[in-house]
């Protein structure tokens, strides 16, 4: 429809996997998988519930009446009896013991934790995506030397591929944070009402070993182990503001690449790509502008916002909880997820088509290399018997006026040709051209390469089993 609003991050951003984690039918059905999960297990320890009733349950696991739901949500007012009422209507035999126990929050809560883990799942796939292609990218360019950059101003040099790694360690360290939480994931599990477990107690007269295996049976059955060892209604809204920070970490990383795009692509050194029918602007028409940098940029920006929000709903749940949270929890989860994915679609496109010219960084190189190489011109001078502190004034004299005349001329940088004319270095002339070399100016860039690539993101995938990533939405 377009008149009305349309939401981008499902239209233009993410994925159809991730917009059909955090849809309505992926939720309502994983409802139903625990209101059998809690009816089976009831069952195997010893209520009065029948196979036939199960059954029933299960036949309409998948098929969900929407209308009679959307229907009686209008008289009830409340979306879980809607759907109780919509499952019993289909299950009639069912209809007596669904939800026998059992709070809101129990399909609510435990159906949100399973969305976020498999949501999880689907950033770690594309992560490792990136991480990959980086990985690529930075072994192929660990001898190219670039310009260092501090304060964005001319530093020393390093390589590209060494640039490309710190790129990769961010989003290794994300991933660290990210594992942290999918290894250790934990289900509300069944509490009732306020956490007391007080309705499935009375269910079986008082024995409290059967409300814990109860607990642990229901969990299992959904693919789980563990649950928060304490809650009031609901679990700690504490988890979701864990969640939404790494997503936040990982946006941050995206971002940092992509501003680092954006320069090194105004430099002409390194661009992301560019199809040969894109328009960069509408104007001008020579334009190549990083458009899908800037999109990370502009979604990354969002998914940052969003740790906040879940700071304050954490804060605010008085005792045993309130309903603040849910309205809220609605638009800030699963658009955290949704922004991210376009960020990690974007990510994952920049990575496997990132164009290089080699020729232009050498000519910037050139440009300033002369500034850095003359502490070795000195060295060089000293060995051969010069006075330090003579050539030093030297050279500073000679820097002073090529700086001058780059900057209030517009000429080119001379400062080398200054120094082979001055007699003081007279010793080193012959030795100057091989000092100039970029690869002397490297350090252990390309080592350095090698050797977190062997140490930190090799052994990572050999642990770590993943099909690479292919969007089904053009970046």
């Amino acid at each position: 429809m377009k008149d009305i609003y349309e939401n981008p991050l499902i239209t233009r951003y993410a994925d159809r996997k991730t917009a059909e984690i955090f849809s309505d039918d992926y939720r309502f059905k994983l409802w139903r998988k625990l209101w059998i999960a809690l009816a089976e297990s009831e069952k195997e320890l010893g209520l009065n519930i029948t196979d036939e009733q199960i059954a029933q349950m299960k036949k309409f696991a998948e098929d969900i009446n929407y209308d009679f739901a959307i229907k009686e949500e209008k008289i009830v007012r409340h979306d879980v009896m809607a759907h109780v009422h919509a499952f019993g209507e289909q299950a009639k035999k069912a209809k007596p013991i669904i939800h026998l126990g059992a709070t809101s929050c129990f399909v609510t809560d435990n159906a949100e934790l399973i969305q976020i883990y498999d949501a999880l799942n689907v950033v770690r796939e594309k992560m490792l995506t990136v991480m990959d292609k980086l990985r690529a990218f930075a072994l192929k360019y660990k001898d190219l030397p670039v310009l260092g950059y501090t304060h964005l101003q001319p530093a020393q040099l390093t390589t590209l591929g060494k640039r490309a790694t710190l790129w990769l360690y961010d989003l290794y360290l994300d991933y660290a944070d990210l594992k942290h939480i999918t290894d250790n994931y934990k289900l509300r599990g069944v509490k009732g009402t306020t956490g007391t477990q007080a309705s499935f107690l009375s269910l079986f007269d008082g024995n409290g070993d059967k409300v814990k295996e109860l607990q642990r049976k229901v969990v299992e059955k959904m693919g789980f182990k563990d649950v928060f060892a304490v809650s009031g209604q609901t679990y700690t809204r504490k988890f979701d503001y864990s969640v939404v920070s790494v997503l936040s970490q990982i946006a941050q990383s995206a971002y940092k690449f992509a501003n680092d795009m954006r320069i090194m692509q105004s430099f002409k050194e390194v661009e992301e790509p560019f199809e040969k029918t894109q328009i960069g602007s509408s104007a001008m028409a020579y334009k190549r502008n990083p458009m899908r940098s800037e999109r990370i940029c502009a979604l990354a920006r969002f998914v940052e916002s969003m740790p906040f929000n879940e700071a304050v709903t954490s804060s605010t749940q008085w005792f045993e909880r309130t309903l603040d949270d849910s309205a809220n929890k609605r638009l800030t989860i699963p658009q955290a997820f949704l922004a991210l994915d376009g960020v990690l679609n974007i990510y994952i496109n920049i990575t496997e088509n990132m164009v290089v010219y080699p020729n232009v960084i050498a000519r910037r190189i050139n440009d300033e290399l002369p500034f850095m190489a003359t502490e070795e011109i000195l060295m060089e001078c000293v060995k051969e018997g010069g006075d330090r502190q003579e050539l030093h004034e030297a050279i500073r004299c000679h820097s002073m006026e090529s700086a001058r005349a780059v900057k209030e001329r517009g000429e080119r940088n001379d400062l080398i040709d200054r120094i082979k004319a001055d007699g003081r270095f007279a010793a080193v002339k012959d030795k100057i051209d091989g000092i100039l070399s970029p690869k002397n100016f490297i350090g252990r860039a390309s080592e350095q390469v090698d050797d977190f690539i062997n140490e930190y993101i090799d052994p990572l995938f050999k642990t770590e089993k993943y099909v690479p990533f292919e969007p089904d939405i053009k970046v």
